[in-house]
């Protein structure tokens, strides 16, 4: 079989103008970025407001393992089956950041038969939504600086400052820096570091933001900074909102690609799922749900960090109401969370999966808390045996779900066809009744025990000293009635990514409390997670080139 961007610079790609034809969408609605990509303006929304709503649909994983899951590559599919069993869907997807292109994860837009393209546009600088998200940032990093430099009316304490740099990069040099030095034109020495733009706050502000004028609203609140006597420093009193905003002009608008079967995607924000919100934007999905019946979205990592979040978070805010969950996994992900070593995947182990198979289950009840149906999706690979299979089939029969097998990475959507009509059925016979897992009107440490406990199943929280002072700060500022969004490790339910499967006994330990109140949302860190990933010992990067002609090879 070829390799992933074999395939995608195979592809038969239809003019764009043509897919945004099929949703109903005009010529003059589009904002082309060449042949093959285009950005929708928010004023389509009004065009469409009168349209019923679509069904959404949310595709989520169980932990990620080294053996792989294909989480978005089933995304994919799904949405090519559905236009296979004569169905009008529409795939929203995030766009992927270049840390993990370049690092260890790879690009983000499917694989094998089931991708989005143009993959090596999609997988690099895109239509440069992620520039304009960075140069935001930084923007009001400079003016911040340069308010200290200038005299500093507001009294800034520079040691008190919140907000850090971005860069769309693995750079673990960058994590801890000092700036200013240099002598007083310079400006005033402090310390400083960068985060990875997908863990900004002007990330998450545009995910989650409704329109223009909301996120401006959202980009004045951050809070950046406290002053010498403790208080408040917000964007807003920096005179940064206009600018920032003007910056995020086109990269509020979401962008309409293809499927390899020409199936029409949203891609629209990026933010990650183990350090933010890990959905894509509001704005992509709720016009997606406009332009037709079924939108198929996902969440980042594992249902523990994405599927939470875009319930508990994004749902809550947006208003949006899933009518089914789709919640994958491989037969070698669910060996490995038995114990199997990586090289001994291809082997049947029985007793493994037994063992391994508790992860799923977990998820699948976790899932279920929240109101929704669940469907499960067997991503299958040539290695898995009949009596594998039926391990995972008895399982799901036990627990009442609906599983199918997928073979969508080699097939494309006729391998995901039985997953789609099981998909539809489900919506028909068991009517969603969603609702959070919380309220947010629960203390901070409250909520987030309610998803240590109900989630992760951790006997407990602990909460250092330097958070419990945090959150009195929050408390003091009248923002903890916001959801929370929890940084942990995508590979374990638990904070330690070595406990596979269903760890028990643990308590999770939060580190750190950060007040995003742009976003609307708290951070709590836990474990060792950190806001700047570093490259791996051979990074993917090495593996990438592009020849005489423009053809880029080895990415994935």
């Amino acid at each position: 079989m070829r390799s992933d961007i074999e395939i995608a610079q195979a592809a038969e790609m239809l003019p764009i103008s043509e897919i945004a034809a099929r949703l109903g969408v005009n010529a003059d609605d589009l904002e082309l970025y060449g042949k093959y990509k285009a950005k929708l303006p928010l004023s389509l929304r009004e065009k469409l407001r009168d349209k019923p709503d679509g069904k959404l649909i949310l595709v989520t994983a169980i932990n990620p393992t080294p053996a792989g899951e294909g989480k978005t590559t089933v995304t994919v599919g799904l949405g090519e089956a559905m236009q296979k069993i004569g169905k009008n869907a529409i795939i929203a997807l995030r766009e992927p950041s270049m840390g993990p292109v370049f690092g260890v994860k790879g690009g983000a837009a499917g694989g094998g038969y089931a991708q989005v393209v143009p993959m090596e546009d999609i997988n690099l600088h895109f239509t440069g939504d992620m520039h304009a998200l960075t140069a935001a940032n930084n923007l009001l990093c400079a003016m911040l600086d340069n308010h200290l430099q200038q005299g500093n009316a507001l009294r800034v304490d520079p040691r008190r400052v919140l907000l850090k740099r971005c860069l769309d990069m693995n750079d673990r040099a960058l994590r801890n820096v000092v700036v200013g030095l240099g002598g007083k034109v310079n400006g005033v020495p402090r310390e400083d570091g960068f985060m990875i733009t997908v863990a900004s706050e002007v990330m998450a502000i545009l995910c989650l933001a409704a329109d223009m004028e909301d996120l401006k609203e959202r980009l004045g609140r951050m809070l950046v900074a406290y002053t010498y006597d403790g208080k408040p420093v917000y964007a807003r009193d920096l005179n940064a909102v206009g600018a920032m905003a003007a910056l995020l002009r086109d990269a509020i608008k979401p962008n309409l690609v293809q499927t390899l079967e020409n199936t029409p995607a949203l891609m629209h924000g990026g933010p990650f799922a183990n350090i933010a919100h890990g959905c894509n934007s509001v704005t992509a999905t709720k016009m997606a749900l406009k332009l037709a019946d079924y939108c198929i979205t996902e969440a980042g990592f594992g249902a523990d960090l994405g599927a939470e979040k875009f319930l508990d978070i994004k749902c809550r805010v947006a208003g949006l109401k899933p009518a089914c969950v789709v919640l994958v996994a491989t037969i070698r992900a669910l060996k490995y969370n038995g114990g199997v070593a990586k090289t001994d995947l291809g082997e049947e182990n029985v007793e493994a999966l037994e063992k391994g198979i508790v992860n799923l289950k977990t998820h699948l009840e976790n899932m279920r808390k929240y109101g929704v149906p669940v469907v499960v999706a067997i991503n299958r690979f040539h290695t898995d045996t009949d009596a594998e299979i039926a391990v995972v089939e008895r399982v799901c029969k036990e627990m009442g779900a609906p599983v199918s097998l997928t073979e969508v990475f080699a097939k494309g959507g006729e391998g995901g066809a039985d997953l789609a009509q099981k998909v539809c059925r489900t919506i028909d016979e068991q009517p969603s009744a969603y609702h959070p897992l919380y309220d947010t009107a629960l203390t901070i440490p409250e909520k987030i025990e309610t998803i240590a406990k109900e989630i992760y199943r951790a006997d407990g929280v602990t909460f250092t000293a330097a958070v419990k002072k945090s959150i009195a700060e929050i408390e003091a500022l009248g923002e903890d009635k916001l959801p929370v969004c929890i940084a942990k490790t995508q590979y374990s339910l638990s904070d330690n990514p070595a406990l596979l499967g269903k760890p028990e006994g643990f308590t999770l330990t939060v580190r750190e409390v950060r007040l995003s109140a742009g976003a609307g949302f708290v951070v709590a860190l836990t474990g060792d997670i950190m806001t700047m990933p570093g490259l791996p010992k051979v990074p993917a990067a090495e593996n990438i080139d592009v020849d005489e002609n423009g053809v880029i090879s080895g990415l994935f």
